[in-house]
């Protein structure tokens, strides 16, 4: 518990050299700086290998207690997780009481493979408010119309139950915050997945939008803000980039400016190019293609370009003999 205490008091002073709470002389700052670190009575609580230790071939663990050694507590996970938990475990494990269950999370450091530095190409990812994620390949966007639809009743939902104001409405809107949270998570593994194994399977790089301040940077109609605010894109960035640091896979990230209004196939920029959320037109050459693939295309093409452009050696300066007869 001692060390619980410290490591709150650690990062904390940390997050307020690091500015996310505001400036450091800002009034949000100073009250959080004044306020003791609190915890919650079913806080998680972290545990290294002399207080927990693990069975694996009988699935059980050993947890020591204020009270004494409890032994042969059962745990229950898929097989995929318990070998990857028996190969990389590594550091504390923390014991967390959520929604009246237990949960043991571990930590397993996974060693990434051989970078692949010659991709044979580049696989574009487009990410929106309409379809999650959309490939250059042209395939079928991830989670597209179900999805919508989902997170649509949920908003629903929501507005009716902080409509009550009640204090049973506000557990509950915790409740199902929690719910949402990890469907979003489950289909953004799902995506990322998929996303990293086909760029994996044809030897590809991948290339990815830089989605850094997009909430900020945006303008966008009332619907599509909400779209916008309701779904982790950074989360599912993060999945692709550390599921393809597994896999070997090279992944770039791009600035997405304009690569919605540029046609792919003849370069041709123009807010016109856009006439709906869905279509593309180019005014020039006379493509009509999806919206989203053609930026999927321009932004695997940006990758192409990165890529060269870091990787590019310099070119020897070439040695010129002096003439003998300068002209004048």
């Amino acid at each position: 518990m001692i060390r619980k205490v410290a490591d709150a008091y650690k990062t904390r002073r940390a997050n307020l050299k690091a500015g996310n709470f505001g400036p450091p002389d800002g009034e949000r700052a100073e009250r959080i700086a004044s306020r003791p670190v609190t915890f919650r009575p079913d806080a998680a609580q972290p545990f290294d290998d002399r207080c927990l230790s693990w069975q694996y071939d009988q699935q059980t663990v050993s947890i020591w207690t204020t009270s004494g050694r409890l032994r042969g507590i059962r745990f229950v996970c898929s097989p995929g997780t318990l070998k990857l938990l028996t190969e990389h475990r590594q550091g504390e494990s923390d014991l967390v009481h959520r929604d009246g269950a237990w949960f043991l999370v571990a930590t397993c450091e996974i060693p990434a493979a051989d970078l692949n530095e010659q991709p044979s190409g580049w696989l574009g990812v487009d990410l929106g408010a309409a379809d999650i994620a959309t490939t250059s390949d042209g395939g079928e966007p991830f989670a597209g119309g179900k999805l919508n639809k989902y997170r649509r009743r949920q908003l629903r939902v929501r507005a009716e139950v902080q409509a009550r104001g009640t204090k049973s409405a506000k557990r509950k809107l915790r409740k199902r915050s929690r719910r949402e949270a990890r469907h979003a998570t489950n289909v953004n593994h799902i995506i990322s997945k998929r996303i990293v194994t086909e760029a994996e399977r044809t030897g590809r790089g991948i290339g990815l939008e830089d989605l850094t301040g997009i909430r900020t940077r945006v303008r966008l109609r009332k619907p599509q803000r909400v779209a916008l605010h309701s779904w982790a894109f950074a989360q599912l960035a993060a999945f692709v980039l550390y599921k393809a640091e597994r896999a070997g896979v090279l992944v770039v990230q791009v600035d997405p400016a304009y690569t919605s209004q540029t046609c792919s196939w003849c370069g041709h920029c123009e807010k016109a190019n856009r006439p709906t959320q869905e279509l593309f037109a180019c005014r020039s050459c006379g493509v009509v293609a999806h919206a989203d693939h053609n930026a999927a295309r321009n932004i695997a093409a940006r990758a192409q370009d990165t890529w060269a452009a870091v990787n590019q050696p310099h070119a020897a300066e070439p040695c010129h003999a002096p003439a003998a007869n300068p002209a004048p």
